[in-house]
């Protein structure tokens, strides 16, 4: 239509050279004669002017409306329809307009949970779709986390319903306010949310996952004046190079790792291994008399395996395992310098005196052999770490330090031991007790060395910043202690009186730094 009007208004100016033609210079008497075909030409003068009008009108009014709705219709909801006046045309962009903000209603309602504003379950489903195409298709990495809120029934039931709304969204707003524009969030169901990580490793995806689990327990979820709340959430990382990558078992397996977090004390980051039934922790109802009770019993029984494995630890030198209250001190003097909450404090203490714990395993011989070891003796050395991980692992009161107890002989640099670990993908508990570890293993006396001066150490330390240590912990580090030789804080050992611990002096070459542990 618009065509036809465009060929017709082009008439226009052929019709009025015909009548400049047909009228030109003549007589009264030739004018009369003319008069019909003078007619017809500025009949047809008219009509083409009209078609030009319209044509410039439908252009102007309609096609953009016409436009509009063909976004509209292919799910550009964001779509702004043109509005003039109070014409048909207008009617028609308003209606449009009504059209695209229902259809963004409808689909808002469809697709984001109400409560919280992020993606609802249905929503997530079909971007973990779309990203394990892509990521299949060009063999990308692509990582999944499910993020639970631990004891979040207990929030419920302490103080209502309510209170447990305001927690759901103060929680994903943190996790939404701190992923990647890339990165896809929603609530799964419940009190579980999910991580969708394009072009995320697995192990760069459980880094994230960590930050992520210090800024929830950091967080204080206001409720009114008198009452604030704070949770812990318990986090399960799965995932892989797209070849390998099917919905079904990555959805399953990151849910098998939340589990296991879960199971190994709650405020974990716990990445995907083969899944053991035994180890779930099963949902049952509990009352919250029984939940508080069993939560003192509890502490209680953490206290005394605390207590046992550091009196068991005491008897031996530092180097074979001895519960350091130095190590204790300066590790929560760090942690509490970068405003860590209390419970990962806490855990940390922990992890400082039981760091060492899997040299018990290991033969006397070989932790008091003056000389260098050989690579057989050294193979030896670097389990204990592993061993570490093994014996809190039993002491299932104990798990919250297994992270930090595993790593702590990861270098920032990435050539430490039992994986390799390199920068943040090392837990931050982890390189707090490496740093404290190694003062004070450069200040004691040991097998292989004669003990350095506290200015010797903090220079060693400041020479192995981004190598061995972490440089943002150096710098904590050197203010807390640089200026004087810190003193260890008795109470940190958790009510056992741990003395200092001595050993021959012996001296040998090489890094004072590495030869921390």
């Amino acid at each position: 239509m618009i065509r036809a009007l465009g060929w017709l208004g082009l008439l226009a100016p052929i019709a009025l050279l015909a009548l400049i033609g047909l009228v030109g210079p003549r007589s009264h008497a030739d004018l009369a004669g003319l008069q019909p075909a003078a007619l017809a030409v500025a009949a047809l003068l008219g009509a083409s002017a009209t078609a030009v009008g319209t044509s410039i009108w439908i252009r102007g009014r309609v096609i953009p409306v016409v436009a509009a709705a063909e976004r509209l219709a292919a799910g550009d909801l964001a779509t702004t329809v043109p509005a003039h006046g109070s014409g048909l045309d207008d009617r028609l962009a308003r209606a449009v307009a009504q059209l695209g903000a229902t259809l963004a209603t409808t689909h808002d309602a469809a697709t984001t949970d109400r409560l919280t504003g992020v993606a609802n379950r249905p929503a997530l489903l079909g971007m973990l779709f779309g990203e394990v195409e892509r990521a299949a298709r060009y063999n990308r990495p692509l990582s999944v986390g499910f993020v639970d809120i631990d004891l979040f029934k207990t929030v419920n039931d302490s103080h209502g319903h309510h209170v447990g709304d305001v927690v759901l969204r103060g929680v994903a707003d943190m996790l939404r306010a701190n992923v990647r524009a890339t990165d896809m969030l929603g609530r799964y169901g419940g009190e579980e949310f999910m991580l969708i990580l394009p072009e995320t490793t697995v192990e760069d995806a459980a880094s994230l996952a960590d930050k992520l689990r210090l800024l929830v327990e950091a967080a204080r979820y206001r409720i009114d004046d008198s009452l604030s709340v704070n949770v812990t959430v318990s986090i399960g990382v799965a995932g892989g190079p797209g070849g390998n990558l099917r919905i079904d078992t990555l959805v399953r397996d990151a849910d098998a790792a939340m589990y296991s977090a879960k199971s190994l004390g709650r405020n974990q980051v716990y990445v995907f291994s083969e899944p053991n039934d035994d180890a779930r922790v099963p949902r049952a109802p509990i009352s919250s008399e029984g939940r508080a009770r069993a939560t003192d019993l509890a502490r209680l029984a953490r206290l005394a395996a605390e207590q046992a494995l550091v009196a068991t630890l005491t008897p031996y030198p530092n180097h074979r395992g001895h519960a350091s209250a130095m190590i204790a001190t300066l590790s929560v003097g760090m942690a509490r310098r970068m405003a860590l909450p209390e419970p990962e404090v806490d855990r940390i203490r922990l992890a400082a005196l039981l760091h060492d714990v899997g040299k018990l395993a290991l033969p006397e011989e070989i932790l008091e052999k003056p000389s260098a070891l050989t690579a057989i003796e050294w193979q030896s050395v670097v389990q204990h770490p592993r061993i570490g991980q093994v014996i809190l692992e039993q002491a299932s009161v104990l798990r919250d330090a297994v992270p930090i107890v595993l790593h702590h002989h990861e270098r920032f640099g990435g050539h430490g031991y039992p994986y390799g670990l390199r920068g943040s993908d090392i837990p931050l508990g982890a390189r707090i007790v490496a740093l404290a570890d190694a003062y004070d293993a450069m200040t004691e006396d040991r097998p292989y060395k004669r003990a350095m001066s506290h200015v010797q150490a903090i220079r060693e330390i400041q020479r192995h910043a981004g190598t061995q240590f972490d440089p943002d912990l150096v710098t904590v580090f050197c203010d807390l202690y640089a200026s004087e030789r810190p003193t260890a804080d008795r109470g940190l050992t958790g009510g056992i009186t741990v003395p200092p611990s001595s050993s021959p002096r012996r001296r040998s070459e090489g890094n004072p730094a590495a030869a921390a542990g």
